[in-house]
């Protein structure tokens, strides 16, 4: 492994050979081969079921996940999947899971989509794939996977063959006896083909029976994390996908090392940051239960599952850290070598309290699926700024712009100077990010540099901050206020767990500050008190929220990204309710829905006999669409 200090290390990296001169794989078959030859009998994944430290696991070596994702492959191939095809699945994290995305790839392209999506959602991204074949799980309880599937499967006409995997083989008596009693019905609501993904890959030889593909191509099409509207899919290649795994296996792991990795098989950073560094490097990564840190018992058990499997390294998010911390360390961790965290910034006071905990230094990441994902991180070796993304990646290069929509440059940024963050690395597919050809206008800078759509600067020392999102700014009669300044502040108050500042409307203003609070369980704190702390810590006045409410836990992502969306739609709601109220109006928002074109969209249903005119002349005071329903 290279040293990562500093930025002279990643520039003596960049100096041996340019990106396109090393020595790495240009196939994802030969990319698993050459770990297999090398490194065939070291433990490659394990999965567990349950959480508990003492419990059942089913480990694969490296020659064994070369062989099962080889018969996966085959068998795409023998259902009709072609270079161009597609093979989704939509399963918690498990062994096969692993198997299918590498196996996918292989023979086609792998789509993971997020089994915690709704049907019409999943048969969206199942459309747009033009996916042909399907694999998720057969019913069983405890999850409505299978139900929803099928449902979103018949509205895929797309797709031919459903693969089913079945959890109940991980079982021992007697719950391996009560499942089948207690099982849901399979639901029949599709006409695709439906086969067991087990018995079928029995069939098939360990040995890739076509022929690998000549070179790089797309093999995965990964979707958005939904945080704003129906999600989007972005379209990534092996080059990419491998430069990911070199990444990990170049600054930080090697075949001696062991991680554990609680975070979702349908997501870039479980998929390309872990699995693809497992491949590159020969380490082991351990996947705890289906739903990873949601799953029953992981927070309980984290520790003394650290112990079990002798970690050395652990992948998390702030969300995750803050419920870790709620819990005392109950076991020898004293081979962890590094946490680290992504998908959304970490407040000081819980790095704070973590390493305090713990020990453990946590380095702080950047990625975003568009690019298949790293871009920067924090020096393992070196100075880490707490509350900073890093130094920008061997071969990555980022610009702070000032951009128009057509993707032109205004300006490029000064020195901590807050702009779009852009970016140019091996992983970004210049001109091709989105599946959907107009999605991709305006989306580059130059014709190479990636607009992220984060709002961020680079510090004197090249150190990379994220401050939110574009869409994210509250525009507060034309004052740009970025929400970060109002979450930041909250998180400093020892009761607030996570803060998420959203604009809600306003008939004057356009928007105004508010902010929704998940307390730290067993914490106690007002409203009122959170508002004194607000108007003491938030520096500059505009961003004073207007509204501040305690709810009991914030939407999030399965990767601990603020659903803003579902915020603004409860903040929606609350305010055209009080307007119609105090305006004397019989009428009430039902729901708030999300329309491609027009975005957010208040359904009102009249109570009385109100007049269309009279809500039109109210709402119509307000930026945010709406409609009357029945």
């Amino acid at each position: 492994m290279a040293r990562f200090a500093s930025q002279a290390d990643i520039d003596a990296i960049e100096g041996e050979l340019p990106w396109e001169k090393r020595d790495v794989a240009s196939t994802m078959y030969q990319f698993l081969t050459r770990t297999a030859e090398k490194h065939g009998d070291r433990n490659a994944i394990t999965f567990q079921l349950m959480s508990d430290e003492n419990a059942s696991a089913e480990t694969l070596t490296w020659r064994t996940f070369h062989q099962q994702s080889v018969q996966a492959a085959n068998l795409f191939r023998d259902l009709g999947i072609g270079e161009k095809d597609v093979v989704a699945y939509i399963l918690p994290n498990c062994t096969e899971t692993a198997v299918t995305l590498i196996g996918g790839a292989i023979a086609g392209i792998a789509c993971p989509i997020n089994p915690l999506l709704e049907p019409e959602q999943i048969s969206a991204i199942l459309r747009e794939t033009g996916a042909r074949v399907v694999v998720t799980l057969k019913a069983f309880p405890k999850t409505d996977v299978a139900q929803k599937v099928a449902e979103a499967v018949g509205h895929a006409p797309n797709v031919r063959s459903v693969l089913e995997v079945d959890l109940l083989r991980y079982l021992s008596p007697p719950k391996s006896w009560i499942v089948p009693l207690i099982r849901p019905k399979n639901p029949t609501t599709h006409t695709a083909k439906v086969k067991n993904f087990g018995k079928e890959l029995a069939k098939q030889p360990k040995v890739l029976k076509f022929e690998d593909s000549k070179g790089d191509r797309v093999a995965a099409h990964f979707h958005t994390g939904g945080t704003t509207g129906m999600p989007k899919v972005a379209q990534h290649q092996y080059s990419g996908m491998i430069y990911n795994g070199w990444l990990g296996h170049t600054l930080l792991f090697n075949e001696t090392d062991n991680i554990i990795c609680p975070l979702p098989l349908f997501h870039v950073f479980a998929c390309h940051v872990i699995l693809m560094a497992m491949i590159s490097s020969g380490a082991h990564v351990v996947f705890p239960t289906p739903a990873g840190y949601r799953g029953d018992g992981v927070f309980d058990n984290f520790w003394k599952l650290i112990e079990r499997w002798n970690i050395t390294f652990i992948i998390t998010v702030p969300t995750a850290i803050a419920a870790l911390m709620q819990r005392s360390v109950n076991a020898d961790i004293s081979s962890v070598k590094t946490a680290f965290s992504g998908s959304s910034p970490l407040p000081l006071e819980l790095f704070k309290r973590f390493e305090k905990a713990t020990g453990v230094t946590i380095v702080e990441g950047y990625g975003l699926t568009e690019a298949t994902c790293l871009v920067s991180c924090n020096p393992v070796d070196g100075p880490k700024k707490v509350g900073s993304i890093g130094l920008p990646l061997p071969y990555s290069k980022v610009r702070i712009l000032d951009c128009n929509a057509d993707g032109s440059v205004k300006r490029e940024m000064d020195v901590d100077e807050i702009g779009e963050i852009c970016v140019s690395n091996p992983g970004v597919f210049v001109g091709q990010t989105y599946v959907e050809a107009d999605k991709n206008k305006g989306l580059f800078v130059d014709g190479t540099y990636l607009r992220t759509g984060d709002l961020g600067r680079v510090d004197a020392d090249g150190y990379l901050w994220i401050t939110g999102r574009a869409k994210d700014l509250i525009i507060r009669g034309g004052h740009n206020i970025d929400p970060a300044v109002i979450e930041e502040a909250l998180a400093g108050h020892d009761a607030v767990a996570m803060a998420g500042a959203i604009g809600q409307p306003d008939s004057f203003a356009g928007e105004l500050p508010c902010v929704y609070v998940e307390l730290v369980s067993g914490a106690k704190a007002t409203e009122k008190e959170l508002m004194e702390f607000a108007k003491q810590h938030i520096p500059e006045r505009a961003a004073l929220p207007k509204h501040l409410e305690i709810i009991p836990e914030l939407p999030k992502t399965a990767v601990g990204k603020i659903l803003k969306n579902e915020l603004r739609k409860l903040a929606i709601a609350r305010v055209y309710d009080a307007a119609l109220k105090e305006a004397g109006i019989a009428a009430e928002v039902v729901e708030v829905v999300e329309d491609k074109k027009r975005g957010l969209v208040a359904k009102i249903r009249k109570t009385g006999e109100q007049d269309d005119a009279e809500l039109a002349t109210l709402l119509g005071e307000f930026t945010r669409p709406w409609e009357t329903t029945k």
